[in-house]
């Protein structure tokens, strides 16, 4: 599926992934390929993303790597869509 992190600066991640977990108001939560249709209000949280991801070079401040190789962005607010196996994050 295909992944954007979009930020109020910039357009941080774009490209295919496995999965994404993000912290949504409810709890955190993981969205695969063919996952239903939804958008959710993101909480102050990481958003961790699985694959095969590369980030451009003037974004690789903004992420971390996880124990588990996962590459993560810590937000404090956003909103999340799911459509089509393409997922929105735009994060503040």
């Amino acid at each position: 599926m295909y992944l954007e992190i979009v930020s109020p600066e910039a357009t941080l991640f774009g490209g295919e992934v496995t999965s994404v977990t993000v912290p949504g108001i409810n709890g955190e939560f993981q969205i695969l390929k063919n996952h239903a249709p939804i958008v959710s209000l993101l909480d102050a949280g990481d958003v961790k993303v699985q694959g095969d991801v590369k980030v451009a070079e003037e974004f690789q401040d903004k992420f971390s790597k996880g124990p588990k190789g996962e590459l993560i962005l810590t937000i404090t607010s956003g909103t999340i869509e799911m459509k089509n196996n393409k997922v929105i994050v735009l994060a503040d």
